[in-house]
């Protein structure tokens, strides 16, 4: 059978490496993906390997986002994982190179590696270039999300709320900002399962090109030495990735996976160790969402190698850990230019956007087991308001069409958790909403759904237990006063007794 694929009897005699590609046409992250394919397979054939691609599948969540669609979307973080380790245990390939470009694509990937173990790495699709109006702002993803609450509060008119639109997806390549996408390759580059400058480089860049012909002889390298995934998978290359999620300003999504991730290579990892790295790293990078810049500007004052090597030399990142280099992260960065100067994409240590790190792990009497919350402190750190109730997204969406969103509100969407959803949507559309009315330091909003990377403000997801399996947030009555104090890392009702929500 393998001769009919084309193989020749030289090629028996070689190891067959599997390369994984997460491509499909709808959608921007993903569509260039079989053509990046191609290039690893040159790289590796010319590397004295026989390179074999496949395909599985993938949920765009900027385009299911506010739609059923979006049910769709963590569970196809599972599927991938579950389709690659098919694949390679069924065909037995000696090693995996994956290619993935949407946010729930990086995950599954690596989940994949750690389960099968056999020499691999990840080339990340890229980031897609920054888009541009016919005015000449730079613009991106979340602007187009954003476009709908400024045009309902007529800050825009429709004409221009269209021309964000058109132009906020300039080409191939994933969104923009420190969203799920850039985040997790981000991570899992500091994780050092991809080549330096993978979670940087542009989709369309020449040096993406590079990277993924440069894939083969680093495979071959990994299976020289049998370095496997869970050689390089370790408790420090964990906390190395929670510091740059928290230096870049990352997803909350990054809790959920990199905690997925960890089970899968059999290392403990909890909620509680985000809040610990959150305590102790500060908040440097002025990205998006929260910020003016995106991932093309972080390559271009030196890429994510070198705002590694700057967070090393300040204590922060552990450089003893292995990579897919066959080398230590410090071997690696070494050599790597450092941060150019005069700029403002990456803030020093002296002066960061924040002392500590964006994403808190809070509690309280509305979320006993736990929630997720990304406070940036453009918001400030403490917010008390009345709650606006509503069970689903789209009842939200109607009230904010409709003008019922007002400052002071605490907005709680419920009946979005992993059960209540089902399958912990994205409220991208009710934060973008809420931002692009300007209400942003002025509304906060609480869900035991998810949040997008591209969603910011004053805002708290994952909350647990969720309202679908009797949490306390399904106890919550409008006109209720809600405290979130997020130097305390407490959500609490305000004279709401314990008595009145058993009654409730």
């Amino acid at each position: 059978m393998l001769y009919a694929t084309g193989m020749t009897e030289e090629d028996m005699d070689k190891p067959q490496v599997g390369i994984a590609s997460m491509w499909w046409e709808g959608n921007p992250c993903n569509m260039h993906l079989l053509d990046l394919a191609g290039e690893v397979k040159k790289g590796v054939n010319a590397a004295g390997l026989v390179g074999l691609r496949f395909n599985t599948i993938g949920v765009s969540d900027g385009i299911s986002m506010g739609t059923d669609g979006m049910s769709y979307s963590l569970q196809s973080r599972d599927l991938i994982a579950d389709s690659i380790e098919t694949v390679m245990g069924g065909q037995w390939y000696d090693a995996n190179i994956c290619i993935p470009g949407c946010d729930k694509n990086m995950p599954g990937c690596v989940i994949a590696m750690a389960r099968v173990n056999r020499p691999s790495l990840m080339v990340y699709g890229g980031t897609i270039r920054a888009g541009c109006t016919s005015k000449g702002q730079t613009i991106d993803y979340v602007s187009a999300s954003e476009a709908y609450g400024a045009y309902l509060t007529n800050k825009i008119t429709e004409e221009e709320r269209h021309d964000i639109i058109r132009h906020a997806c300039p080409g191939a390549g994933a969104c923009g900002g420190m969203y799920t996408a850039n985040t997790m390759a981000t991570a899992i580059e500091t994780m050092g399962l991809s080549l330096p400058y993978s979670s940087s480089s542009p989709a369309t860049s020449a040096e993406k090109q590079d990277e993924c012909l440069r894939a083969g002889e680093a495979i071959k390298l990994l299976l020289e030495k049998n370095i496997r995934p869970l050689d390089i998978l370790c408790r420090e290359s964990f906390e190395n990735a929670i510091t740059i999620t928290m230096a870049l300003g990352g997803s909350t999504n990054s809790v959920l996976h990199l905690i997925a991730i960890a089970r899968a290579a059999g290392i403990p990892l909890t909620i509680d160790d985000f809040e610990k790295v959150s305590e102790r790293v500060p908040f440097l990078a002025d990205v998006k969402p929260s910020g003016r810049y995106v991932m093309e500007d972080i390559h271009r004052v030196g890429g994510t190698p070198a705002v590694l090597k700057y967070l090393m030399k300040q204590g922060f990142i552990n450089g003893d850990v292995l990579t897919v280099t066959g080398k230590t992260l410090a071997e690696n960065l070494k050599s790597v230019p450092d941060l150019s100067d005069n700029h403002e994409v990456i803030h020093p240590v002296d002066r960061p956007l924040k002392s500590s790190g964006h994403l808190r792990i809070l509690r309280g009497d509305l979320a006993p087991d736990g929630s997720v919350a990304k406070i940036t402190g453009k918001e400030g750190l403490k917010f008390t308001g009345t709650a606006k109730v509503y069970d689903c997204e789209e009842d939200m969406l109607a009230a904010v069409e409709n003008n019922e969103i007002t400052k002071g509100s605490v907005v709680i969407i419920r009946y979005e958790g992993p059960k209540g959803g089902p399958g912990m949507p994205e409220m991208l559309a009710p934060t973008s909403a809420i931002m692009g009315a300007g209400l942003g330091k002025d509304v906060a909003m609480l869900t035991d759904g998810r949040f997008s990377g591209g969603s910011h403000g004053f805002i708290i997801g994952h909350i647990t237990p969720e309202a679908q399996v009797g949490g306390p947030i399904a106890l919550v009555k409008n006109g209720d006063k809600i405290t979130v104090d997020a130097e305390k890392n407490r959500i609490d009702l305000v004279d709401v007794t314990a008595e009145e929500l058993a009654e409730r």
